[in-house]
């Protein structure tokens, strides 16, 4: 046996040990996405603290990691909100 093959096996092993019954397995609930009200210009609107907080209190809830809170946060913009990042990301990407 190669120590190539040795390896794999080895990785095989852990890999089934960390999958096997009562290992804790984290699952993320994006459904949560549709309770955050959409960011936008407007006054009427939800207030920017609170539109943060509704997203940090989602991915508690959810196991969102950073990279699904900013996508979820970038995804329920709209208005001049939703405008800027669209911009800002152009802007960003010439660079």
């Amino acid at each position: 046996m190669t120590d190539t093959q040795l390896q794999i096996e080895l990785a095989e092993a852990r890999l089934r040990e960390s999958l096997s019954v009562g290992a804790p397995t984290v699952h993320k609930d994006l459904s949560l996405v549709s309770l955050i009200t959409k960011f936008s210009d407007s006054e009427s609107e939800v207030p920017l603290k609170e539109f943060i907080s509704n997203i940090e209190s989602s991915a508690r809830m959810g196991n969102w990691n950073e990279a699904d809170k900013i996508e979820v946060a970038t995804l329920r913009l709209a208005g001049a909100a939703k405008y800027f990042t669209t911009v800002a990301q152009n802007f960003t990407s010439k660079e």
